[in-house]
């Protein structure tokens, strides 16, 4: 079309898109994972997504919203006309704000909610905190998880560790969503972020494998019971993405090659997946519920 620009092959190729492996010189970080300490950059959408207004007035609060997915995800609801609410494990400060930035320059609200989703409390006062700044939750994204270093050999996982796996990643959701569900009205969503290693499980981050099979089962439940109340919920099942959540579990020899094996040759950057969480979100998927939406560059779930 005469005054379209055409995109180069680099751009139109899915392959090319982003930073590829070898990811070298990646530093060494500790659990929760911190982006600006990642050396090669994830794109979370800052300077690419464009919203169309699928979310205008909508209230989302999402679950590490900090870095990565969450991120991502809030900077592409606030594109799409919502107000997020922020919620983060507090040690994880800088890279919340930075996300609350990104959502006040596409003139939203942004609500910054710190909090330890290991602990029911802090579950029940992260929904409060943001019914009371915001009156209600219109979408729900679920999305923060906890990954312990890889191991050599289930031995290694500790009981402590089991524990927090699972209490951050599937008993947070039971948390967040029993205390949510009063102050969500008829056609609100939940999203809940599952991954590949629910169908294809890595023996050496078993336990957060686990817990991404029960969040699939969880879902595909929670949404036969809520459909009565007019609430959709439904699971976005991530590949391969470039996250502090891999920075800080894998080695720097695994990293070098992480995503190689995909059919892209790369792993997803963020940005990547926030699309999938607006479909889902928004009244475009409103006879969508129970599902799960596997975007993982072409690995087959199952």
């Amino acid at each position: 079309m005469a005054g379209t620009p055409e995109k180069s092959s680099t751009e139109s190729d899915p392959k090319q898109r982003g930073p590829r492996p070898p990811f070298r010189d990646e530093r060494e970080q500790s659990a929760p994972g911190s982006d600006e300490a990642m050396r090669t950059q994830p794109d979370h959408g800052e300077r690419s997504y464009v919203g169309h207004g699928r979310l205008a007035q909508k209230i989302a609060l999402v679950t590490g919203a900090d870095s990565g997915i969450g991120r991502a995800v809030a900077i592409a609801f606030a594109r799409e006309g919502a107000d997020v609410a922020i919620a983060y494990l507090g040690a994880e400060e800088k890279d919340a704000l930075e996300t609350q930035r990104w959502v006040e320059n596409a003139e939203r609200r942004a609500l910054l909610v710190p909090g330890d989703l290991a602990d029911a409390d802090e579950c029940a006062r992260i929904v409060d905190d943001t019914v009371r700044r915001f009156g209600r939750i219109d979408v729900l994204v679920a999305n923060a998880a906890f990954q312990g270093k890889e191991v050599s050999s289930i031995e290694e996982i500790d009981p402590e560790r089991l524990e927090r796996t699972f209490r951050v990643n599937i008993l947070s959701m039971f948390h967040l969503v029993k205390r949510a569900l009063p102050h969500m009205p008829k056609g609100s969503a939940i999203v809940t972020t599952a991954s590949i290693q629910a169908y294809k499980p890595s023996a050496p981050i078993l336990d957060y494998a686990a817990t991404k099979g029960a969040i699939v089962t969880f879902t595909k439940g929670l949404a036969l019971d809520l459909a009565k109340r007019g609430v959709r919920a439904n699971c976005v099942a991530p590949g391969p993405v470039w996250t502090p959540l891999v920075a800080q579990s894998f080695s720097k020899q695994k990293l070098e090659r992480f995503g190689k094996d995909s059919p892209m040759e790369r792993p997803a950057q963020p940005a990547e997946l926030a699309p999938a969480y607006v479909f889902l979100a928004s009244s475009e998927s409103s006879y969508v519920n129970a599902e799960v939406l596997g975007v993982t560059g072409g690995k087959p779930l199952g």
